[in-house]
């Protein structure tokens, strides 16, 4: 590009950006320290800030913003709490990050047909806490307090997707500002259809590449009559993890089943106060009528009892419930806390239930006498799991092994068919992976996205390289 163009291309940029302040007044920002907070993420990937945030507070300022950006070829990035992990929310070229968090009405609750409509800034607590009082609940939990339009939008799971799915299985419908700033609907509340192409599924999972989510429905469900949860540690992970392959196996229907290895039992110890033995352990969490609990637990103790597992801890009540599952939900935290000042790597493949086990203890055996922590935790109910490997920003050596590490994991878990992410997203991550997973099928992904966002404005840089289309 010539120095004259360049001037001319920056002009018009500074000019979108004006007109977008001119919409927004002073919900249009660029100060820097808040430029600087909506360009990083919990993530080992370096920080890239936008030029500008602005915080749009409708489905029809966005598609205006929207316009706007693709008027004069501004970059877009859709950003929810910030808690991604593969940099899916990092501002690789610059431009503006929409902040949806603003965007936090619960639509319409239609407590017969099990469904909601929620803003894209909805949080899942926010949520659950309006549906309490109704006997309703929305199960998809990630750990963290995201947004409903991000969980849609890195199609996001959590400890309960053993029993209700993931968001691909509970997202009913989306509104969604497109590249260009039109605003569709992809679908209606019936349960079921075969009218069109799915674009519900399209966009679940696309991470914001071909376009903003605005509003989500969701799919509901009545909180269980009886709801119980313990821990058993066990002697070993093998003896942990056939526990699951079994119970699974055998159809128990466990709401969760969560593993924690003994590196992360003992961070949670130290994290939460637990008193949990530092042994390999799964989290159970059974739902049901009192009877039909009753027949899961007695069939999950003797599956245990007969892999080396030890006596269940039962959490009774619902303040001990969520003692425990916020301990499990902070497991990425505590691993943290191994080394204060430390930066986490979370790993994330899902594998077919029948080589979990296998896949699990050849990685603990990878692990083996590495300079740092390494815990393992999983959804082991759907064959997913992690490691979070607690870094030393100070020394690139520690990176070094953590990437080598990953790959013999993800080339593991591909060779058993299973997938580079079971949760996080492709983000800036798995790019790579991405393509040794799916072949030739990548390229069909380019020509979507091209034939959708063909200015490449929507989170350029994620999930698909885009090499220049032909002359």
């Amino acid at each position: 590009m010539s120095i004259e163009s360049e001037a001319r291309s920056r002009a018009d940029f500074e000019a979108g950006l004006a007109a977008l302040a001119e919409l927004l007044g002073e919900r249009f920002t660029r100060n820097a320290a808040i430029r600087e907070q909506h360009g990083k993420a919990e993530t080992y990937h370096a920080a890239r800030t936008p030029d500008a945030v602005i915080f749009p507070r409708s489905t029809e300022e966005v598609a205006a913003a929207v316009a706007i950006c693709a008027r004069h070829a501004i970059p877009i990035i859709a950003y929810g709490a910030g808690t991604s992990l593969e940099g899916n929310i990092t501002a690789i070229h610059g431009g503006v990050c929409f902040d949806m968090t603003g965007m936090n009405r619960i639509v319409t609750v239609n407590e017969a047909d099990l469904d909601c409509t929620v803003e894209a800034g909805v949080t899942r607590e926010e949520l659950n806490l309006h549906l309490r009082d109704k006997g309703l609940f929305f199960p998809i939990d990630p750990g963290a307090n995201a947004t409903l339009g991000g969980m849609a939008s890195t199609r996001a799971s959590g400890t309960n997707a053993v029993r209700y799915g993931t968001m691909r299985e509970n997202v009913l419908a989306l509104k969604v500002v497109t590249p260009e700033g039109r605003i569709i609907t992809t679908a209606r509340r019936a349960r079921k259809s075969a009218a069109g192409y799915d674009l519900t599924r399209l966009f679940v999972g696309s991470e914001g590449t071909l376009g903003i989510a605005t509003e989500v429905t969701l799919r509901l469900y009545g909180i269980p009559e009886t709801i119980s949860a313990a821990v058993c540690p066990f002697e070993s992970l093998q003896g942990a993890v056939d526990t699951v392959v079994q119970a699974i196996q055998l159809g128990v229907p466990m709401a969760r089943i969560e593993l924690l290895d003994d590196v992360q039992i003992d961070a949670v110890n130290r994290w939460a106060g637990t008193e949990l033995a530092v042994r390999n352990t799964l989290f159970f969490e059974f739902h049901g009528s009192e009877a039909h609990v009753r027949e899961q637990v007695e069939t999950v103790r003797a599956i245990s009892a007969d892999n080396g597992g030890g006596d269940f801890s039962w959490a009774s009540t619902t303040e001990e419930r969520n003692r425990l599952w916020k301990a499990r939900h902070q497991a990425y935290y505590a691993a943290l806390n191994l080394r204060p000042g430390s930066t986490g790597w979370s790993t994330d493949v899902c594998v077919p239930i029948s080589r979990l086990a296998e896949c699990i203890v050849a990685t603990k055996a990878d692990l083996a006498g590495i300079a740092m922590p390494a815990p393992i935790v999983g959804h082991v109910g759907d064959g997913n799991f992690h490691v979070t490997f607690v870094l030393d920003p100070e020394r690139p050596e520690e990176f070094a092994e953590a990437r080598r590490i990953n790959a013999r994991l993800v080339e593991r878990a591909l060779a058993m068919g299973g997938t580079c992410t079971g949760e996080h997203g492709v983000g800036l991550g798995k790019i790579d992976w991405l393509e040794a997973e799916h072949g030739e099928a990548v390229e069909l992904m380019r020509r979507i996205k091209r034939a959708i966002d063909p200015a490449n404005i929507m989170n350029p840089g994620k999930i698909l390289r885009l090499p220049p289309d032909p002359a």
